[in-house]
Formats: C-alpha cells, structure tokens, sequence
C-alpha cells in the first residue's frame, strides 16, 4: 500500500462474510484477522476506516412478509469482535448509503472505524448499480479494494465504485496483495516438482481448473467425492458413491490429456467406505475401483493417504483445492488431515504451499497446520477463477 491515509477517510471493501451460529456470534473470525494489518495501516497512519461486506445471502431467506431477514445477516454482530480485534472505537452505521451514512462518515475522527450496514441489504449491490456505488464513493477520499473473497463478482462495492475514484485515489489492501502476488507464484514461476491437489464433490464445478492444472503442473492429486466419476469412467465399480454420469467422458478426456502431457494424475487406490451418508454409519475400507453394492466411498483409504503423502512430500510448489472427503464428519476426515500434514511437511522443508477454497481452508484450521502453510488464501470462489485464468471484475476495475 502507497497512498498517504493522514487525515483522510478510506472507504475499504472487506471481506467479513464469516459464519455466525444461532446466537449470531462468530464462529470462526479468520476473514476479519486477515483484513487487520490493512485496516491497521490506514488508522496507524492518522486516517479513518469505513468498513463494507456483504454477509451470507439475504436475499435467499426473506422474513414471511418477503423483507429482508435484517436480525440475522445484520453486521451489527460484527461490533463487538471487531473492536476487541482492532483496538479501535468502532461505529456501527445500520444503513449503507443514505442520510445516516453521510453523517456518521462525515463525524469520523482519525483512527476510528465505521461499518456499514450489509452491502447486500441494497438491491443495487449485485446489479452493480452506478448510483448506488456514486453514492458510496462519496463517503471517502480513498478507496481501497481488500476484498479477494469477492473479486469474481462484478457488485456495486467490489467493482463499481473504482471508478469514481481516480488513479491515486484506489488501491488493493494487503490481504488483496497478498493473494494475487502467491497465486502469480504458482501459476507464472513454480519452483518443481509441481503438485496441485484438487477434492471437493463434483467434477462440474472443477472442469475448468483440471483442465487448466494439466497444462503446466507434473502432478495432479485427485480426492473427494468427483474421484468417483474418475473411477467410473475407468470401468470400476462405485457402489453408492456420488457420480456425475454426465461427466464420465470427460474424465475419461481428462485422464487422456494428463497422459499426453505427461502429467501423473493420481486417484486414491482405496476408499474409507459407509453403509449411509452419516456420521454413525458403519465403515470399511475397500479398493476405491471396487466398493460393493450399498456402500458410498466418503474418504480416500489409507493406502491413498501414503501415497498422496510420498508424492506432495517430494514436492516444491503445492496447490491444494478442495477436501479429500467429508471431512466435517470425524469417521471421514483422516483423508484431509493426512494432506493437510503433508503439506505442512513439505513446506517445513522449504516447499511453497497455497491453499484456497472455503474447504480447504476450513480443514487446514482444523488440522492446526495453519501456520506451517506458505499462503492460505480466505478467496474460495475468486482463488478458483483467478486459477481457471478468469479475468476478475474486482481486480480489473483498479
């Protein structure tokens, strides 16, 4: 960050759409410490920070009389954490633009934060509305884009509002650095063997970055539950595994491309097993290309975790997207936990490791390997994209 912050207002775009429980207390706070050292660095230069997020989708559960369900994706919740976090008096706006705003932003004194109300909570946010991203541009002297987690969406306070700010008026916050600087590390100049691990459910929702991953890494790791379509393209048999039996020729067309480039394309040789999707089903362990009738593979097997260990162990640049299993269920989240140690292995050994993916995330935190990762990235759907070689809005608008 470059621009001088003394006695001015930054109108920053933060990523805080962290999960509350019924109480409506964080969770997991890892959005909002990612966001501090940019937050910090405007206070800590004499400036003010205004703060705006989006938080879950309100627009998806409306109140009976089709309002918008305020009590519970209000950032109010937020208040609190956020100033035991910051140090800093913190206002709390329960608009986004609009009178009260205006007030509020212009009573803001140097060092202290105002938070918007949920960016959501205006219709003109997913439009990218003009008016409505004019208006927020008129809070600030400064705009600063720290928001990785949405740079694939084109809103109003992502993309929309740079442009009423001119060259040296906007720039990315540190976290929004960060991310694009390590991506640029895997994709421009990997240090090799590369290996990119990629889980998660469904091959349709990873087409485009296994397409992408074959064309320059020397290893592909595939887990999760898209293996098995992987495995039933290739003539085995899945039992009650999850399958896309649309995509079974282009696994086959995946596997074939990763063989005339020469990539090693890995599947797990076995699976953890269970007679039901639940986390008191009975479990086995069976070849992954051979699970019987009534039985579902929810986890890569121990065999595949010693031998995705070896390879990801051998590497010197790792790309991890996605879980090997369904890892929020204790019975099934050795798989995920064994990739996250090897990786952390790895990198203890001076491998450059990124993780990204809400997932990904989420396991790497559970396993407490966080700190030994190079760069764990809090963008799930924009690190993805961003991987594909998309163009993202938010990026290409500053």
């Amino acid at each position: 960050m470059t621009l001088n912050y003394s006695g001015k207002k930054a109108l920053v775009r933060v990523d805080f759409n962290v999960p509350l429980n019924a109480d409506h207390q964080i969770t997991d706070d890892t959005r909002m410490r990612a966001a501090l050292p940019t937050i910090m660095h405007i206070l800590e230069q004499g400036g003010s920070a205004i703060l705006m997020s989006h938080l879950g989708r309100p627009g998806k559960k409306t109140l009976p009389d089709g309002s918008i369900d305020t009590p519970t994706f209000t950032l109010e919740h937020l208040v609190t954490h956020l100033q035991d976090l910051t140090g800093a008096p913190v206002h709390f706006c329960p608009e986004t633009i609009g009178e009260i705003a205006t007030q509020k932003a212009s009573q803001l004194q140097a060092g202290e934060i105002l938070l918007l109300e949920n960016t959501r909570f205006n219709s003109g946010e997913k439009k990218g509305d003009e008016a409505f991203a004019k208006s927020l541009s008129e809070l600030a002297d400064f705009y600063v884009n720290d928001a990785f987690g949405t740079a694939h969406r084109a809103h109003a306070s992502t993309t929309t509002v740079a442009q009423f700010f001119d060259k040296g008026q906007k720039e990315f916050g540190f976290l929004m650095e960060n991310d694009i600087k390590n991506a640029h590390k895997v994709l421009s100049h990997p240090e090799r063997p590369l290996t990119a691990i990629v889980g998660g459910a469904k091959v349709s929702d990873k087409i485009l970055l296994l397409e992408r991953l074959i064309d320059f890494v020397d290893n592909l790791i595939v887990g999760g539950g898209m293996a098995y379509t992987f495995m039933k393209a290739g003539g085995g048999s899945i039992g009650n595994s999850l399958v896309e039996s649309d995509k079974l020729d282009l696994a086959r067309k995946l596997v074939e491309k990763a063989q005339e480039k020469g990539v090693q394309l890995l599947l797990p040789v076995d699976s953890i097993i269970a007679d039901k999707f639940a986390a008191d089903a009975n479990t086995d362990t069976a070849p992954s290309n051979a699970i019987p009738e009534g039985w579902m593979g929810l986890d890569i097997g121990p065999d595949a975790r010693a031998v995705f260990s070896e390879v990801i162990k051998s590497s010197r640049t790792i790309l991890w997207n996605g879980p090997m299993g369904v890892f929020e269920m204790e019975a099934f989240a050795q798989g995920t936990l064994a990739v996250a140690d090897a990786a952390a292995e790895a990198t203890d050994g001076g491998a450059f490791s990124l993780v990204g993916g809400g997932d990904s995330v989420a396991a790497v935190n559970k396993s407490g390997i966080a700190n030994r990762i190079s760069f764990v990235s809090t963008g799930g759907g924009a690190m993805l994209e961003f991987l594909e070689g998309k163009e993202l809005p938010g990026i290409a608008a500053m």
